[in-house]
């Protein structure tokens, strides 16, 4: 069961859906195969269990296999690392869909993220949309460098507010688990880390020099920034990401795409456009 976030999770579904459908209505005209791969799944709904009532609304991977116009995609690949949600998820696929070719596989989505690219890799004919939005900081950079260079269309959430700005300390004095989980998930030292989201201050005491360490005070920003220019080593166009917000204001998350078509490009950034606050 995958429990609802707030306005934000319905966003980021409509988003992807959208950008779908124009994804769709493109590639209809070349002879291209479609592959739709979700790495994060779920169990195929969201459940808003704060009412008595309880609300289901559809997660991406069931709104995305209910696209038949213009066309459907040749192929889903859903990814799903609780076995009670990929078994519930597989159920409500026979039960919408039957006849579509789809595959979920319980597994860990940086795994299948290194298998797709190879699987593109040898097969160039296949085109990708891709959406990954994964569970806190599980993603890792390695995975997303697998993907250079491939006729793939990447949305990716990254968890700026949630886990990368929690995971920096104010005063630079950060856990050898976390910069290790800061390393893996943004591809960079701890040296390069601290160094962009921390300023050094000397100031002159009583007792002389002192050099106080500080985090920047716009981080979460900032880390929103790093990750947009870290995809841009990867692929050639990445879109202006959207700052997904809780209920106080406060980001949680940007939101992004990035492709190696500009016309892709194009697209994304009209449909973020579309859905900003």
């Amino acid at each position: 069961m995958n429990q609802f976030g707030g306005d934000w999770t319905q966003r980021k579904i409509e988003i992807v859906y959208d950008y779908a459908k124009a994804y769709l209505t493109i590639m209809k005209s070349y002879q291209f195969k479609c592959l739709y791969f979700d790495g994060f799944a779920g169990s195929g709904n969201i459940y808003n269990n704060n009412l008595i009532d309880i609300d289901i609304i559809k997660g991406a991977a069931i709104r995305i296999i209910e696209i038949n116009d213009p066309k459907s995609f040749d192929i889903y690949y859903f990814v799903e690392l609780d076995e009670a949600n990929k078994l519930q998820l597989e159920a409500s696929i026979k039960q919408i869909a039957p006849e579509k070719k789809t595959h979920v596989v319980c597994d860990d989505c940086n795994n299948r993220m290194i298998k797709m690219a190879d699987y593109l890799k040898a097969n160039p004919l296949v085109r990708t949309l891709a959406f990954i939005d994964p569970y806190g900081m599980s993603v890792k950079w390695s995975s997303i460098m697998s993907l250079k260079d491939l006729g793939i269309d990447l949305w990716i959430l990254v968890p700026t507010g949630i886990g990368i700005n929690r995971l920096l300390k104010r005063n630079g004095e950060i856990s050898e688990a976390w910069l290790n989980k800061l390393e893996e998930v943004l591809g960079m030292t701890a040296d390069e880390i601290k160094a962009y989201f921390y300023k050094s201050t000397t100031v002159q005491t009583l007792f002389g020099e002192e050099t106080f360490v500080n985090k920047e005070q716009n981080a979460i920003q900032k880390a929103g920034e790093l990750y947009k220019k870290k995809l841009n080593e990867v692929f050639k166009f990445v879109s202006n990401p959207l700052e997904l917000k809780n209920s106080t204001g406060s980001i949680m998350y940007h939101f992004m795409m990035a492709s190696n078509n500009s016309a892709a490009f194009k697209i994304a950034n009209d449909v973020i456009k579309k859905y900003k606050d």
